[in-house]
């Protein structure tokens, strides 16, 4: 009986070591007449030995998992939504964000920080598990696997901007009428309003409130502008005549005559009063000289609307109603312009009389269109290039620089009538300041740059505290001063 036993365990011990060679002859025989023969080269290296608790060498050890092929998502850590969005959605809401007011914007970025919503992720396909989020990093560089920053270490990018005004003078009777320039602010912080044949000088120190002229007849003020000191008022008539005040008397020194049609834009440069005319001549006005004509320039065909001479004296800016801005260099050191321009810009496509100099560059000049242009425009006129271009989608009145903050401000008709500031030179809208009922035609700048006053057709002047001042460059500008100070007096 155990003879049996063992001839049969033998047999099978032998049926398998034949099964064996025959599965590899019979695998071998099988293979199609195309295939490549493959063969083994029998392997130097001896065999492991089984564990110590019999298990297999195959065995893997357990808690690690096999590690798998870097180009295969992870599809347990992936978020389709939100991958859908980022492919197929995050073009539209890009748009509609850069349509979005600087209010809205900001509304739902407080939001997201109140509600401690936000979105770190920056792939839409996920390969491993992500790091987890970092809570300090020693550089403002982007971190990929930062963690959300909370509400009160997030720096603040958008400064407050009142959105309403701070004071509203009462302007009856201001002319509306986008050609002429009825509102300018001296360095002795005098505010001169034209109002039809009427000038009122409002002294912003004390509130008060004195009348400097009245045209007779049918006559009206086309346009006003104060000498850099601030003593002296050019003005512009209908008539065609350009008169000279001194405020402090009140006197009026002389009247210069020579335009065939209405004053619309005035520009002091030093001792030299430019005016423009609506027939497109633009005359250059010695004010110390009895014959006061020194020069003419002839470019424009229609009404000459923006006047505007650099802070360094160097180009004169003029915009016309013919769709046509003119920079102009001063002839031979002196302080007017040739005949012929520096630069003729035909890029616009309306009225140009939005014309403004970058206080800090004063090669920098920004001009904006009227309703069929609706653009504001920045130019480098040392090289003649254009520097940026945006359509603000609405007519532009008026520009003012701040050289504080380095912004823009823009006055704007239909259909917004609003006030908007943008940042340069990203030129982001970072405020929109509404309360004019009708379009906004007038912008102008306090003597200190703190203060923005806007005057509309809706016959109210109002004045905005946009530019405080910063007090940390004030302790520096105190700093500068009390050490100048001790330098003259040592």
């Amino acid at each position: 009986m155990d003879s049996g036993i063992r001839l049969s365990k033998k047999e099978m011990d032998n049926s398998c070591n034949l099964s064996g060679m025959l599965g590899v002859s019979f695998n071998s025989s099988m293979k199609r007449p195309g295939d490549p023969v493959s063969r083994k080269t029998p392997s130097k290296t001896p065999r492991k030995s089984p564990g110590r608790n019999g298990g297999s060498s195959n065995s893997s050890t357990p808690g690690r998992s096999t590690p798998g092929d870097r180009f295969i998502p992870n599809r347990a850590n992936m978020d389709f939504e939100y991958a859908y969005h980022k492919v197929v959605k995050e073009a539209l809401s890009e748009n509609e964000s850069n349509l979005m007011s600087p209010t809205k914007r900001e509304y739902q970025r407080a939001l997201q920080e109140n509600l401690n919503i936000h979105d770190s992720r920056t792939r839409i396909l996920a390969y491993n598990t992500k790091a987890p989020p970092t809570e300090y990093h020693p550089s403002n560089l982007k971190v990929l696997y930062s963690g959300a920053k909370t509400p009160g270490t997030q720096k603040k990018t958008i400064r407050h901007i009142p959105q309403v005004a701070e004071r509203i003078l009462d302007a009856p009777d201001i002319m509306n009428d986008y050609y002429l320039n009825l509102v300018d602010w001296s360095t002795n912080n005098h505010l001169a309003v034209a109002l039809g044949p009427r000038i009122y000088l409002w002294n912003a120190a004390d509130g008060s409130i004195s009348h400097l002229l009245d045209l007779e007849g049918e006559e009206y003020v086309c346009s006003v502008r104060w000498i850099a000191e601030g003593n002296y008022l050019g003005v512009g008539t209908s008539s065609g005549e350009v008169q000279l005040w001194d405020v402090e008397k009140p006197k009026r020194l002389r009247v210069m005559s020579g335009h065939l049609a209405r004053v619309s834009s005035l520009s002091w440069n030093k001792y030299i009063l430019s005016s423009g005319a609506r027939n497109g001549t633009i005359f250059h006005s010695d004010v110390r000289v009895a014959d006061h004509l020194v020069a003419r320039s002839d470019e424009h065909t229609q009404e000459v609307c923006g006047l505007n001479w650099s802070s360094d004296g160097k180009y004169l800016a003029s915009g016309g109603n013919d769709n046509l801005l003119c920079v102009w260099s001063a002839q031979g050191g002196e302080c007017f312009a040739g005949s012929s321009p520096y630069m003729s810009i035909t890029d616009h496509q309306a009225a140009v009389r939005a014309v403004a100099w970058c206080p800090w560059q004063p090669g920098v000049l920004a001009s904006g269109g009227g309703s069929n242009d609706r653009c504001i425009k920045v130019w480098n006129c040392n090289s003649k290039n254009l520097i940026s271009s945006f359509d603000t989608k609405s007519q532009v009145c008026s520009l003012v620089w701040n050289e504080q903050y380095r912004e823009i401000a823009s006055s704007h008709g239909y259909p917004t009538h609003e006030i908007n500031i943008w940042k340069y030179p990203s030129m982001m809208k970072i405020a929109e300041l509404t309360g004019h009922t009708e379009r906004v035609l007038h912008l102008s700048l306090s003597p200190d740059t703190t203060t923005l006053m806007s005057a509309g057709a809706d016959e109210t002047l109002r004045l905005w505290n946009c530019f405080p001042v910063d007090p940390k460059k004030k302790e520096n500008k105190s700093k500068q001063a009390a050490s100048a100070l001790r330098m003259s007096i040592r």
